[in-house]
């Protein structure tokens, strides 16, 4: 069977790089396509490398766009691939802009699609990525569920009876944090070249409704501010996210650096004490390696992490933010227990294509 893989983004990548292993273990044909929405060598490639990730056939190069033009050109370029390679399936991860364009381009050419970390809601469509993960799963053939609230979700919009296969498959990140946090000691010096001793405070920021809002963008950053002081906080920094904080009247006196690849980030999760972020990756990620998360938005598609208190939520209000993490600092939390599959999702979902 032919699947041609639809990827773009950071959290994309590291799906890809757990189900692209699996699909050649049972002998599915992958074709990777890299949209281009994460361009930077530090967002992109390096993953690539690192995970060995198979080499993308095609690259659209389509990057630095609003979100209609980006879409609409990764749409024209996705068609133009599907009609040249004509395969069985189209697979597409998450909720970006690159989802819905491969899911929209699959679907005109009336090819299936399989949509990855379906069902996922966070009820606010002001978020486009709720957009898209919204539309994609309504497209869809097959819907790879990471939890049981996803599968409630899609239940509560009617799925049921629109002729789609729902499948609880696990979480694929947790598939890729099992197989590479084994390797990552050997493979990363970022502990060493940060000099990092005790616990530290990781900390990312990219999400929209945080980086284009003044407000929003100030109180993390005044949040920050006054944590470092308190403890080390270590904050990659995508460039576009930068270059809007340099921008602002409250200057940053924590730690930036550059963007990491994913054995540098799984370094950077063990041995910190809590994650702050905006992502829902980075999320799952803390989880996973057993570190509380205080989420900067005011609403989360992971609700099982905040449900059974490994996860809260503070906005980004600057004094909700430094509340919470001092709080989940000194929470006791047994992270003993299984929310995304234990580590055979990626598995779970080639035996569909074999």
């Amino acid at each position: 069977m032919k699947v041609v893989t639809i990827v773009g983004a950071r959290p994309q990548f590291v799906k890809a790089a757990a189900v692209s292993r699996a699909f050649a273990a049972v002998g599915v044909n992958e074709v990777i396509v890299h949209t281009g929405q994460h361009f930077d060598h530090n967002m992109s490639q390096v993953f690539f490398d690192e995970m060995e990730i198979p080499v993308p056939k095609y690259n659209l190069d389509v990057h630095g766009l609003g979100h209609g033009a980006m879409t609409g050109r990764m749409l024209e370029g996705i068609e133009a691939v599907l009609l040249t390679e004509k395969p069985d399936a189209v697979l597409v991860y998450g909720d970006t802009n690159s989802t819905l364009a491969g899911a929209l381009a699959a679907k005109k050419l009336l090819i299936p699609v399989a949509h990855v970390e379906a069902g996922l809601r966070s009820f606010n469509m002001a978020m486009p990525e709720e957009v898209n993960r919204i539309l994609t799963d309504r497209i869809s053939n097959w819907l790879f569920c990471p939890t049981d609230n996803a599968i409630a979700n899609l239940k509560r919009e009617g799925f049921d009876g629109f002729g789609i296969e729902v499948v609880k498959s696990g979480d694929v990140m947790q598939d890729a944090a099992i197989f590479y946090s084994e390797r990552s000691p050997m493979r990363s010096d970022i502990v060493k070249r940060l000099r990092i001793g005790g616990g530290f405070i990781l900390s990312t920021i990219h999400r929209q409704e945080n980086t284009d809002t003044k407000q929003n963008i100030e109180g993390i950053v005044s949040a920050l501010n006054q944590l470092h002081q308190e403890q080390r906080v270590i904050v990659p920094l995508h460039p576009r996210t930068k270059q809007l904080i340099s921008k602002l009247d409250v200057k940053p006196t924590f730690e930036i650096i550059d963007p990491v690849g994913y054995f540098d980030m799984v370094e950077l999760l063990k041995h910190c004490s809590v994650v702050l972020t905006d992502s829902g990756g980075v999320q799952k990620e803390a989880f996973f390696f057993q570190k509380p998360c205080v989420t900067m938005r005011n609403e989360t598609e992971w609700v099982e992490l905040v449900e059974n208190g490994f996860n809260v939520l503070s906005g980004a209000d600057t004094r909700s933010i430094v509340e919470l993490t001092r709080r989940m600092l000194v929470a006791n939390i047994n992270f003993d227990v299984d929310l995304y599959g234990g580590g055979n999702a990626s598995e779970r979902i080639a035996r569909v294509f074999s």
